[in-house]
């Protein structure tokens, strides 16, 4: 089977580099305020689907809680496991596919980790794979980017340039997604990665979700959990419960 573009661009070091700026406090901020906000118990099991390299699992089990992180990418799960312990796992795993059957009580999915399939049938098979995975009372939160913000705003071409590296960036949108070109030279050697992200708006969640057996409880538009504004908000988190 053909690779496909996430598989590549996910398992490459030039994916953190370029992304390295998502920091560690970005990801407490939001994980702090989905805790009090849930108020998961002690005891609670929680997976964290398309971990990458386990920040917002690592960060988790430090607040006492058993937590299971899910990537494809082996690259990154390589690297997690250096911080595997009795109550922190991480696996390469394919999130379209089941991986435990009512076992979580929390299932995150977050910093746009979805919109990445070819389908909505591949992306209805992801949110029945989370629904399945989730205790009869379980929670699961999707956090996704503003898509009507993004497309109001999107800058054509870019340049970053990030641990000496120049990446050059150009952005648009085709066939439904929004498409990233990311061109950089490093050592004497050109290299071209994509991104392709389904510009899903909430209309589009709300129905997947009801596809999937997931009812759409609350959702926020930033990291401080204040109202979605769709002209406004930079994000759209979604928590979602498992109609049984």
């Amino acid at each position: 089977m053909q690779r496909k573009w996430f598989q590549y661009w996910f398992n490459s070091p030039y994916y953190h580099i370029l992304y390295s700026q998502r920091n560690d406090e970005e990801a407490e901020l939001l994980i702090d305020n989905l805790s009090s906000y849930l108020k998961p118990s002690s005891d609670s099991r929680i997976l964290d689907i398309a971990c990458g390299r386990g920040r917002h699992a690592i960060y988790l089990q430090k607040k006492g809680y058993d937590v299971t992180g899910i990537d494809l990418s082996e690259q990154s799960i390589k690297f997690a496991h250096q911080f595997e312990q009795k109550q922190l796992h991480f696996f390469v795993h394919d999130m379209r596919k089941l991986f435990y059957i009512n076992y979580f009580n929390l299932s995150l999915n977050l910093f746009t980790s979805f919109g990445y399939f070819e389908t909505e049938k591949d992306h209805v098979n992801a949110l029945k794979s989370f629904r399945k995975g989730l205790k009869p009372d379980g929670t699961l939160v999707i956090d996704y980017f503003n898509t009507l913000k993004i497309l109001r705003n999107l800058t054509a071409q870019e340049v970053k340039t990030m641990e000496g590296i120049e990446f050059k960036i150009k952005k648009f949108v085709s066939d439904g997604k929004i498409i990233k070109h990311i061109n950089f030279e490093h050592k004497g050697k050109p290299f071209a990665f994509e991104e392709r992200v389904k510009a899903f708006t909430l209309a589009d969640f709300e129905r997947m979700l009801l596809k999937s057996g997931l009812e759409l409880c609350a959702k926020f538009g930033d990291y401080s959990l204040n109202p979605f504004d769709e002209n406004k908000s930079d994000r759209l988190i979604l928590i979602c419960k498992k109609i049984c």
